[in-house]
């Protein structure tokens, strides 16, 4: 009888890669940076099991495609041109349960994260994680894992200890600025960041904080002692 390795004679990848039996998984990815997307199809493209079968770069687009591909595993981001990667996350659950999701971001605040694993997600991962990590995070959800990265492991046992801040540095910075009536072109240009991403932020800030206009954040900042 053949005798199939253990984990601990190979590393986590390669355990769940030689399972006998399995088929190839076809993967969807959604986000809006060309230059990742093309990393992310090399990265995959050298594993024999996996398979990339289409790409977009909004929601809308993906729900799209979504209706004429056979998709086992989508990976996306958070930040996306007509929404966001929750929303995506939701639609796609509704529609299609079977679908496995990874979302891959550049997102560590606590309170995202967690609204997002509630969605009942099958990985996350943050970019700025290895090539390996992502790897290992597919073959894990591949074989019905759920995985968290390193780095979102730690984010979340600190909010277990009381020591995750309702705002980020990066939020509140950005609060700040809201109060002193920048727009998000004048926040964008101080911080040296895109427009996109003070709007991601400032929906962040106003759920986080259950306000919905501007007067009730303010209100809510001083009160908090967050400006």
């Amino acid at each position: 009888m053949r005798r199939y390795p253990q984990p601990s004679e190979m590393n986590f990848v390669t355990f769940f890669r030689k399972k006998p039996g399995d088929s190839h998984m076809r993967i969807f990815l959604t986000d809006d940076h060309e230059i990742l997307l093309d990393g992310l199809k090399k990265i995959i493209s050298d594993e024999p099991d996996l398979q990339v079968v289409g790409s977009a770069s909004t929601v809308q687009q993906t729900m799209d495609e979504l209706t004429r591909l056979n998709v086992d595993l989508l990976i996306t981001d958070y930040n996306l041109p007509d929404d966001d990667g929750l929303t995506l996350v939701r639609k796609v659950k509704r529609k299609y349960p079977e679908i496995k999701i990874i979302v891959l971001s550049m997102h560590d605040e606590g309170h995202l994260v967690k609204e997002i694993l509630k969605e009942g997600i099958n990985g996350y991962v943050l970019k700025k994680d290895s090539h390996n990590e992502l790897t290992n995070a597919i073959y894990a959800v591949k074989n019905d894992k759920i995985y968290l990265s390193s780095d979102i492991n730690n984010i979340l046992m600190k909010g277990l200890h009381g020591e995750q801040k309702l705002l980020t540095d990066r939020e509140r910075e950005i609060l700040v600025l809201i109060s002193k009536e920048y727009t998000n072109r004048d926040i964008a240009e101080e911080l040296f960041i895109s427009e996109r991403t003070v709007e991601t932020h400032r929906k962040n800030i106003f759920r986080k904080t259950g306000t919905n206009n501007m007067v009730g954040l303010i209100k809510y900042a001083y009160a908090n002692n967050l400006i």
